[in-house]
């Protein structure tokens, strides 16, 4: 019986989570949001994690979305979070750090995986567990995404090894933002140094 009844909490926080963020968030983020959590479900089952926690942080990673540059900005002075340069100059590279916050406080998600995978959702970072990589991954892949030619390869990578998936991902995004003159927060270089050395380290094993 309390399986039953906490499988009936599960979907009806679900619920309230989706209602929630219908009325916050732009539709094509909304739509995005629905993407990532039905991706991170999916690798969750390949990847033998837990699919309610995946399904939900995928809910919750963007939850911050539609709240405004100087709303996130207040909001982490507010709460004393630690803000970068990278972050003051561009604001909204904050949304997964207040995100993880408002997990709790506003949808009452009590759950540390659930908070570091939406933190880390953007940036990443070395050495990912592994509902971090799976939110890490899902919002890269999931199907309105169209923003990588690569895409289809990276698709199929995703449901076999998620480490090369991180790798491949961190040299595309390091990439563009290169090709743009964007900024690369200090964590995205550690974490793909942290990857391309571990890619390495397996090519040399492999090859003794």
């Amino acid at each position: 019986m309390w399986l039953v009844n906490l499988r009936e909490y599960t979907d009806m926080k679900k619920s309230d989570i989706i209602i929630k963020l219908k009325k916050t968030l732009e539709r094509k983020r909304f739509e995005h949001t629905l993407g990532v959590a039905y991706t991170a479900a999916a690798l969750a089952m390949c990847h033998d994690a837990d699919m309610e926690k995946a399904y939900i942080a995928g809910l919750l990673h963007d939850c911050a979305k539609g709240m405004t540059d100087s709303e996130k900005l207040k909001y982490c002075k507010d709460h004393n979070l630690p803000i970068k340069p990278v972050e003051y100059d561009n604001p909204s590279l904050l949304h997964s750090k207040v995100g993880s916050y408002l997990a709790d406080e506003v949808y009452e998600i009590k759950d540390k995986e659930i908070a570091d995978a939406i933190f880390y959702h953007t940036t990443g970072k070395a050495g990912m567990g592994l509902l971090e990589s799976i939110i890490f991954v899902a919002d890269y892949i999931e199907p309105g995404r169209t923003h990588d030619p690569e895409l289809p390869v990276i698709r199929k990578e995703a449901f076999n090894d998620l480490n090369k998936t991180i790798l491949h991902i961190y040299v595309n995004t390091i990439k563009h933002l290169q090709d743009t003159d964007s900024p690369i927060d200090t964590t995205t270089m550690i974490a793909y140094e942290y990857y391309a050395k571990q890619e390495n380290n397996g090519k040399d094993n492999q090859t003794h």
